[in-house]
């Protein structure tokens, strides 16, 4: 059997700077980036006329990526949805930090905030789920002392 591996993943944006900035801001690491169109990423996308910007950006200790992109064309003319969070489909992705309560500050003194409340789950993690730029979701959760 061949190893399976997770590598990253896909998230489409309107303003890749904004939202690459509130990933930086969460302690992630730019990768690197890269304009893409032609043919190839056409087909592979199953649209015409693609022309695209991506930037890979990586949590610190290399467990996870994202790629951000922004398509430029073919332009999507729905623009983001602030979906609730019980919306079928990938809802948020999870990041472990330490210093929960001085991030979600952080966060809410450039404009963000939290979906509901910061909350202890048992004795085990505090956590929340911020509402990034666009409407994306993430949770933060940090581990609770067990002594």
């Amino acid at each position: 059997m061949e190893r399976l591996r997770f590598d990253h993943v896909g998230v489409v944006v309107d303003d890749l700077d904004a939202v690459a900035a509130f990933f930086l801001d969460l302690g992630f690491e730019r990768e690197g980036g890269a304009s893409v169109e032609g043919e190839t990423v056409d087909k592979i996308n199953g649209l015409d006329g693609v022309r695209a910007e991506v930037v890979m950006v990586r949590a610190p200790d290399g467990s996870g990526r994202l790629e951000l992109v922004k398509y430029h064309a073919p332009i999507d003319d729905e623009g983001a949805h602030h979906f609730p969070a019980n919306r079928m489909g990938f809802r948020h992705i999870a990041i472990e930090v330490n210093g929960l309560d001085t991030i979600v500050d952080g966060l809410r003194s450039k404009g963000f905030d939290t979906v509901g409340e910061v909350r202890d789950y048992e004795d085990i993690y505090r956590l929340c789920y911020v509402r990034g730029p666009e409407g994306l979701i993430v949770e933060l959760t940090q581990q609770l002392d067990s002594s």
